[in-house]
């Protein structure tokens, strides 16, 4: 999907024009506000934004943009983690030059919030978000879940490993993607409920049944080809690859209530908190932009009354771990144990 169109698809949803019906839609919907009902944003806010879901940030970013002429946006790009060692070295250096940091891992905002002074949330937006997912100091903005993409001609359920940990004993051809951050916050994940030397143990045994890629959309890809049986990956690369090719012989398989279908988030802090940030967050967890993400880039919505994209089951029936996820921002033990055994 080209900008242009992606744009059009946010004018039809109501981001840059009135609305009737999904105003009056929004309005049986506890928790989910409409941009139809927020005051508009003046003044300038310098946003550090992490790169990722294919542009679909920035279209978001421009359709706010237009709907909001007063509003100017200093945008500063480049990878979650990069931008968060930033924002720690200005605060330490005691600089604020971010007003707003939207990553597209905890892990990064979890650095931020533990060691840049970030703001509190008001409670007003707080309440905004699933009681599961609301924070003190941070607001995720849209999920996304660990899954096992199989090619159906290959495998079939009964195949699949029923924990995490019985993947290198499955015989199955797989791939994976160690170098990308999903993956690390997984294994920082794998680290917190299971302990080094079960980790340690998994990743070893999995150097020599893993094929590496750059990238999870690669991996989601040869899967669908064929050349590999199962993958690890976040749950949207199947789900839009399977828009664009619905007859593509894959689907997601899941663990059950282990790291291997860890729910990650991205999310916004907040470094000053004045009417104009708060508001920008409030724009970001409308109705409108909750649903775009889960249309277009097939992200959860985390906002009450939003229901998960289309092709994951409900998150109730996957029993994800219970992850602190402020805890995932801890990658150096993970990133040591990952040079350790080889894997990068």
């Amino acid at each position: 999907m080209n900008r242009r169109t992606c744009l059009k698809t946010l004018a039809a949803a109501g981001l840059l024009g009135p609305s009737k019906l999904l105003a009056s839609v929004t309005n049986a919907i506890p928790g989910a506000e409409s941009v139809e009902n927020l005051p508009k944003i003046k003044g300038t806010i310098t946003l550090y934004l992490g790169r990722g879901e294919g542009g679909l940030y920035e279209d978001i970013l421009e359709a706010i943009e237009k709907r909001n002429p007063d509003l100017k946006l200093k945008i500063r790009r480049g990878p979650s983690s990069a931008l968060a060692n930033t924002i720690v070295a200005e605060s330490g250096a005691g600089l604020k030059r971010a007003d707003v940091f939207w990553a597209i891992d905890s892990g990064s905002i979890g650095r931020v919030v533990h060691d840049a002074n970030a703001e509190p949330l008001p409670s007003n937006i707080r309440t905004l978000l699933k009681p599961e997912f609301q924070r003190e100091s941070w607001a995720p903005i849209s999920g996304r879940i660990r899954t096992l993409p199989y090619n159906t001609n290959r495998v079939t359920p009964e195949d699949l490993p029923k924990s995490i940990l019985d993947l290198p004993d499955s015989g199955l051809k797989i791939g994976w993607a160690p170098a990308y951050a999903a993956f690390q916050s997984f294994v920082t994940a794998l680290l917190l409920t299971e302990g080094e030397k079960t980790t340690r143990d998994w990743l070893r045994a999995m150097r020599s049944k893993a094929r590496s890629f750059a990238g999870e959309l690669n991996v989601v890809m040869a899967v669908a080809s064929g050349d590999l049986d199962i993958g690890l990956a976040n749950h949207y690369y199947s789900l839009r690859l399977k828009k664009g090719r619905p007859d593509a012989p894959l689907a997601l398989g899941f663990t059950h209530n282990d790291a291997g279908c860890l729910l990650n988030a991205s999310g916004v802090v907040l470094m000053k908190s004045r009417p104009e940030t708060h508001l920008f967050l409030r724009y970001l967890l409308t109705k409108e932009v909750q649903s775009y993400l889960s249309r277009e880039a097939y992200e959860i919505p985390l906002v009450a009354g939003l229901e998960p994209p289309k092709g994951l089951p409900p998150i109730s029936e996957i029993k994800p771990p219970k992850v602190d996820l402020d805890k995932l921002a801890n990658m150096k033990p993970t990133l040591a144990l990952l040079r350790d055994t080889g894997i990068l």
